[in-house]
């Protein structure tokens, strides 16, 4: 005998089948909006991106606001309230990182393509493809009639490729409309292939940029090499005093504050299907490297980096030209876990620079935007809500991970709302978030779709914890 509670959601189910196609078309839609916030000349492009969503709310009823910041401006929807149901909010982002290098992708980044079950474009999975599982779930669910079992509302912004300045400003001013029981987070990954995972930790992170200024002007380096220190090889020389051969960063107290990695954790993550050699190989890379006395998941989810992003010096052009360069500079970022502050970072980098900085330059760090880490409870009844999910979509139950990469306001989120968070990742990591053909797994978008239905079905059986 038919079970008649398993018929509303086989229902939902069988209408996101239907949908396949509309929803894979509406999100070749939002790609082909190129709102990369960085850059000053898309200021028009964001914004669209931001129209595109508030308008496919509005079109479904659901009560919206346009907030507009000092930079690029933030889309609130939110469904009706259900007494005695828990709240959920859903935050994402429609900006985009920049696509540069344009020559390294196969199609052009704003105009997607879909090959091998893949949809490529800028935003695919990090965060467009992935944000909008959960609004097509919502908006699906309310098209079929039936109330939802919680409400539920969304937060989605413009700025978090450029660190989310403006929410952190206004999230106190917001915290009464965006109040709720749990945050529910899609920007992130999968453990493998078909391996659903809820991450439970993030790593921090603090930028800056390091500038060795040296003579006034260019110098020929025939006539003035061996005489003048160069800035190019300065900066090298600083950048190398960071870090160690043992892989450890030698900023004086930058392991003071670090959470150490429990016995537990380390032997869930020995136990998790992960093969080192295979990973090197995916990468393109000989061998991997890192601090000693860790593996690669250890290194890459639970323990602190410094690394170089760019590096600018002298002539860069076609051809040689022979000059001591009069500046270099290089981006630097440090990957942060729970307990390290990114301003006690900041300061240790500033005094190792100013200890170890060659006569003959002059050397300064600019800071730019910081976030902690942080590391979620496990016992939360939304986890395991949302094991239940992300298992009844996937087919396969959901492993625990952590997570390298930084979503800087989520910690803020906690702090200020008091809500737990869900961090439900439907992409691969070999999505090439940040990267030239950046992808994302239809199969997995519309897998998505479906456990964000199941999701709402599971949070909607609990009692809210926050009136």
């Amino acid at each position: 005998m038919n079970d008649p509670s398993t018929e509303p959601i086989k229902n939902i189910e069988n209408l996101l089948d239907q949908k396949q196609q509309a929803h894979t078309e509406d999100l070749l839609e939002w790609l082909r909006i190129a709102s990369v916030s960085s850059d000053p000349q898309a200021t028009d492009r964001v914004r669209e991106a931001g129209r595109w969503v508030e308008n496919r709310f509005q079109a479904a009823g659901l009560e919206v606001q346009w907030i507009e910041t000092q930079g690029h401006p933030m889309v609130y929807a939110e469904t009706p309230a259900v007494p005695g149901a828990p709240v959920a909010l859903v935050y994402g982002h429609y900006d985009v990182q920049p696509p540069e290098p344009l020559d390294h992708w196969i199609t052009p980044p704003f105009q997607p393509d879909i090959r091998d079950g893949n949809i490529y474009a800028r935003g695919a999975t990090d965060d467009k493809g992935q944000v909008l599982t959960h609004i097509q779930a919502v908006l699906r669910l309310l098209e079929t009639g039936q109330p939802l079992p919680l409400q539920v509302k969304f937060l989605i912004e413009g700025e978090e490729e450029v660190g989310s300045e403006n929410l952190e400003r206004m999230l106190p001013e917001l915290a009464d409309r965006l109040a709720c029981d749990v945050i529910v987070i899609s920007d992130s990954s999968q453990f493998a292939e078909g391996q659903p995972a809820i991450t439970y930790g993030l790593r921090g992170i603090a930028t800056f940029e390091l500038t060795v200024q040296g003579p006034q002007q260019d110098l020929h380096s025939g006539s003035f090499g061996g005489a003048v220190r160069n800035p190019g090889v300065a900066l090298c020389q600083l950048i190398a005093s960071m870090i160690d051969d043992s892989g450890r960063i030698q900023l004086d107290g930058f392991y003071d504050d670090v959470l150490p990695l429990s016995e537990e954790e380390r032997e869930q993550f020995a136990a998790l299907p992960f093969s080192e050699a295979d990973f090197a190989r995916s990468l393109g890379v000989d061998a991997l490297a890192g601090e000693e006395g860790y593996t690669a998941l250890e290194r890459k989810w639970a323990r602190p980096t410094l690394d170089v992003n760019g590096l600018t010096c002298g002539h860069q052009g076609p051809g040689v030209k022979t000059i001591i360069p009069a500046v270099a500079s290089a981006k630097l970022s440090c990957r942060l876990v729970p307990n390290q502050d990114p301003e006690k970072i900041a300061d240790a980098l500033e005094r190792h620079v100013a200890a170890h900085c060659p006569e003959g330059v002059r050397a300064s760090v600019e800071r730019d935007h910081g976030a902690p880490g942080l590391v979620a409870s496990l016992d939360s009844p939304y986890v395991a809500a949302a094991k239940t999910a992300l298992g009844a979509a996937f087919g396969k139950p959901p492993v625990m991970i952590r997570e390298g990469g930084s979503i800087p306001i989520v910690q803020k989120f906690q702090e200020t709302l008091g809500a737990d968070c869900l961090l439900l990742g439907w992409g691969l990591a070999d999505d090439n978030a940040h990267s030239p053909n950046e992808k994302f797994c239809l199969a997995d978008y519309h897998r998505g779709i479906k456990a964000s239905a199941h999701l709402w079905r599971e949070l909607g059986k609990l009692k809210p914890e926050q009136s």
